[in-house]
């Protein structure tokens, strides 16, 4: 009888599968394990800024202090880049960086699904945000937000150049918004699950292979606290960004 041994790709985790089809009108509305999750974060969070003011004492629980942490984090990240004027979009701002960073937080945990190691999230989230920011621009400064893409004092024969280069140089905002996110979220669950699966099969060969299984074990530990530091990092880095992006509207630099 010959034996067979299964090593499982460690892309598998970022399939996207669906737990309930639905179609209407020849449009799928399927409810995958993308949007089950991504539910998931947006419940929790809700849930826990919910808990945090419901538990609210004189002397603060660790609840509070979590909550009171993460909201003097976002409020000091739109006070620096903002000024007052982003008084009027922090809760957008807030709402936003929460999001990210359960959505990346739930994926750290075991059979879970990381939403944002999805480039098709993270894009179409980045898109969602360049969209509503241009929205805003044109709202605040009506035609002479166009001039964004012409600084003073060029030369009239190279405009045509310049305007080319500042558009892409604006538009590849999206681009590295998203990307940033996705690639970040993606390769950290790549190693974790290539480490994770070393030292399964170095523990499963047994003898000695079994007591040096501890050495790529060790190692994976030290990489899950690194990928938790990262997953908190990248939420706050594209809450940042937009942050910025926004302020380029508001006021032109």
């Amino acid at each position: 009888m010959l034996n067979s041994t299964f090593i499982s790709s460690p892309l598998e985790q970022f399939e996207i599968v669906t737990l309930l089809p639905l179609s209407i009108a020849g449009l799928n509305f399927s409810l995958t394990n993308s949007t089950l999750f991504m539910l998931i974060a947006f419940l929790i969070a809700t849930l826990w800024i919910s808990l945090s003011f419901y538990q609210n004492t004189l002397i603060p629980t660790n609840w509070q202090l979590l909550k009171e942490s993460a909201y003097e984090i976002t409020a000091s990240m739109v006070q620096e880049n903002l000024g007052s004027k982003g008084e009027f979009y922090f809760p957008f701002i807030f709402t936003l960086h929460l999001l990210l960073l359960f959505c990346n937080l739930i994926g750290m945990v075991p059979y879970s699904f990381t939403v944002t190691s999805h480039i098709a999230f993270t894009f179409g989230l980045a898109l969602s945000i360049f969209i509503g920011i241009n929205i805003i621009g044109i709202q605040t400064h009506g035609v002479k937000f166009f001039a964004l893409f012409l600084p003073r004092g060029v030369p009239l024969a190279i405009v045509p150049l310049i305007i080319t280069i500042e558009f892409l140089s604006y538009t590849i905002k999206v681009f590295t918004l998203s990307i940033r996110l996705f690639a970040n979220m993606t390769s950290g669950h790549t190693l974790l699950k290539i480490i994770a699966g070393f030292a399964w099969t170095m523990l499963s060969a047994g003898g000695l292979l079994a007591i040096l299984h501890l050495i790529p074990l060790g190692l994976l530990l030290v990489l899950i606290g690194l990928e938790l530091a990262i997953a908190g990092l990248q939420a706050y880095v594209f809450t940042l960004l937009t942050c910025i992006y926004l302020n380029d509207v508001l006021e032109f630099h």
